[in-house]
C-alpha cells in the first residue's frame, strides 16, 4: 500500500494516473494553502473592521486590475507548448518567455505605481500601492515558474512552493499585525510571503534556469505574441467579469460595503480554485490529444466535466442554503449583510466550474479567438448589469449581475465547444442531480433543527457521497481506479 501511495503521489506512470496525481497535488496545495491563508484573512477582516478591510481589498483589486492587463497568456503558452517540445525547443521556449515575462512585470509595476493611484476613490488605498507593486513582482515570477513546473507535470513541486508561500503570508501576517493591526501591516505580510514563494521556486528550478538566457530566441518572440495575443484581450476583458464588481461598488457605495462584499468574494475565490486545479491538471493531456485523437479527447473531456459537476452541484446547493451561517461563522456579525451576495455568488459555481474546463479544451484546439468572444460577452454584460443593479440593490445586485453574466458566458462556450468536438454531458448527470437534491433536503432539515454549520456541512457531504455510492455512480469508480492503480501498471488514456 505504501508503495502504491508513493508511486501515485511522486511518479507519472500513465495519463489517467498523472492527471489524478496532478489533481491531488493541486487540490491539496490550492485548497490547503488558500484555506490556511484564509486564517489570516479572516483574522484581518475581523480585526480591521469592514471599512479598513474594504480599503485593503480595494487597493489589491485596483492594482490587480492594471497588472492583469500585462498578462497576455505567456504562462498558458508555456503550459501548452513545452509538453509537445523537444528538450532543446523547451529551453528556447523557457528562455524567450522568461525574458518576455520580465519585461511585462516591469511594465506592470510602473503602471501600478504611477497610474493606479489616479483611479483610487477610497481614502487610504494609495498608501498601499507601493507595497502591492512588490507583491505583483514576486507573485508574477512565482506563477511563471509554476507554469513551467506544470508543463513538466510535476505538480507536487508546485504544491510545496504554493503551500510554503501561503504559510509565509500567514506567519508574517500574524507577526506584523501583532505590532500594528492595520491594512498596511497586512499588505507587508503579503509582500514578504510572495518574496519567500518566488525565492523558493527559483531555488527549485535553479539548475534548469542556469544559463537559460543564452537560449533566448528573437525568432520565437513573434510566434509567441501571435499565439498569446488572444489571451491579452481575453485577460483584459475577463477583468470586467472578476474585478470590476469591487471597483464599481466603490464608486457607488461605502468602503464598509466594499469590505463586506470582499469578504464574500474571498470565500468564492477559495472555492473557485477547484476548476482551476482541474484545468491545470488536464491541459497537458488535452493538448496532446487535441486533433490527434478526437475520440479519446472527447472521453477525457466528458469525464472531467462530469466530475466538475459532481463537485460543484452539492457545493453550490449546500452553500446557498447555509450562506448566512457561513458568513457569520467566518467573519462575524458585522459581515452578515453580505449573506445574500454570498449565496448568489455560490450559485455561480454551477456554471463557472464547467466553463473553465470548456475554455481549457478550446485552448487545446487553438480556438483562443472564441475565448475572446466569451470574455466580451461576460465582461461587457457584467459591467452593464453592475451599473444597472448596484444603485438599487447594492452588493446583492452586483452578485446577481455576476451570476447572469456567467450564465451567458457558459452558454456561449458550451455551444461553441460542441461545434469543435461534439460532446454530451447532461444525460449523464441524473444520478448526481438526484443525490444533490436529496442532500439539499437533508441540509435544509438540519438547518431548521439548529445543527452547527460545520456539523451540517460534514453530514451533508456524507449523505451526498453515500447516495452516489449506493446508486453506483461510475465516476466514483473512476476516481478509485485512478488512485489505487499500481505505479507500474500502464492504462489506456483516461479510459
Amino acid at each position: 500500500m505504501l508503495k502504491k501511495i508513493k508511486g501515485f503521489l511522486f511518479h507519472n506512470t500513465s495519463a489517467r494516473q498523472t492527471v489524478a496525481k496532478n489533481t491531488f497535488w493541486l487540490t491539496f496545495s490550492n485548497f490547503g494553502g488558500r484555506a490556511f491563508k484564509a486564517i489570516v484573512i479572516v483574522y484581518g477582516a475581523r480585526v480591521l473592521g469592514t471599512t479598513s478591510y474594504g480599503v485593503f481589498s480595494y487597493a489589491f483589486t485596483l492594482a490587480g486590475f492594471f497588472t492583469l492587463l500585462f498578462e497576455p497568456g505567456v504562462n498558458s503558452i508555456v503550459m501548452r507548448e513545452i509538453p509537445k517540445a523537444t528538450p532543446e525547443e523547451s529551453r528556447r521556449i523557457l528562455a524567450t518567455t522568461l525574458v518576455m515575462k520580465l519585461a511585462l512585470i516591469a511594465a506592470a509595476v510602473l503602471v501600478v505605481l504611477f497610474i493606479a493611484p489616479l483611479f483610487s476613490t477610497l481614502p487610504g488605498a494609495t498608501t498601499l500601492i507601493p507595497i502591492i507593486a512588490v507583491v505583483v513582482t514576486f507573485d508574477s515570477l512565482r506563477e511563471f515558474f509554476s507554469a513551467f513546473i506544470r508543463s513538466n507535470e510535476k505538480m507536487e513541486w508546485e504544491a510545496g512552493i504554493f503551500m510554503l508561500t501561503n504559510f509565509a503570508i500567514v506567519f508574517f501576517g500574524f507577526l506584523f499585525m501583532s505590532f500594528s493591526k492595520t491594512a498596511l501591516a497586512l499588505s507587508w505580510a503579503y509582500a514578504a510571503g510572495t518574496i519567500v514563494g518566488a525565492g523558493t521556486a527559483f531555488l527549485v528550478l535553479r539548475k534548469k534556469l542556469s544559463g537559460i538566457f543564452s537560449y533566448f530566441s528573437k525568432k520565437l518572440v513573434k510566434p509567441i505574441i501571435v499565439s498569446a495575443w488572444p489571451f491579452a484581450i481575453t485577460g483584459a476583458l475577463g477583468l470586467l467579469l472578476t474585478n470590476t464588481d469591487i471597483i464599481i461598488l466603490s464608486w457607488m457605495r461605502t468602503a464598509s460595503e466594499v469590505g463586506i462584499y470582499s469578504a464574500a468574494i474571498r470565500v468564492i475565490q477559495i472555492l473557485y480554485v477547484l476548476p482551476v486545479v482541474f484545468q491545470y491538471s488536464t491541459l497537458p493531456v488535452l493538448s496532446r490529444l487535441a486533433k490527434n485523437d478526437n475520440a479519446k479527447f472527447r472521453s477525457a473531456f466528458e469525464r472531467t466535466v462530469r466530475l466538475i459537476f459532481l463537485l460543484s452541484i452539492p457545493m453550490a446547493l449546500g452553500g446557498t442554503i447555509l450562506g448566512t451561517q457561513i458568513m457569520g461563522l467566518l467573519f462575524g456579525t458585522p459581515y452578515l449583510p453580505g449573506s445574500l451576495a454570498l449565496k448568489l455568488l455560490l450559485l455561480t459555481m454551477i456554471v463557472d466550474y464547467p466553463a473553465l474546463i470548456i475554455g481549457a479544451a478550446m485552448f487545446a484546439y487553438n480556438h483562443q479567438k472564441n475565448l475572446i468572444n466569451a470574455s466580451l460577452i461576460g465582461g461587457i454584460s457584467n459591467v452593464v448589469l453592475d451599473l444597472v443593479l448596484i444603485p438599487p440593490f447594492g452588493m446583492a445586485g452586483s452578485a446577481f449581475g455576476t451570476l447572469l453574466a456567467q450564465i451567458l458566458v457558459n452558454w456561449y462556450l458550451w455551444h461553441t465547444m460542441k461545434k469543435i468536438n461534439y460532446f454530451t454531458i447532461l444525460p449523464q448527470l441524473k444520478k448526481i442531480i438526484v443525490s444533490g437534491l436529496f442532500m439539499g433536503l437533508a441540509t435544509t432539515a438540519m438547518l431548521f433543527l439548529g445543527l452547527p454549520v460545520i456539523m451540517n456541512i460534514v453530514i451533508s457531504a456524507g449523505i451526498y457521497f453515500g447516495i452516489l455510492y449506493l446508486i453506483k455512480e461510475p465516476l466514483l469508480i473512476e476516481v478509485k481506479h485512478a488512485v489505487l492503480s499500481a505505479p507500474n501498471q500502464e492504462m489506456t488514456v483516461l479510459s
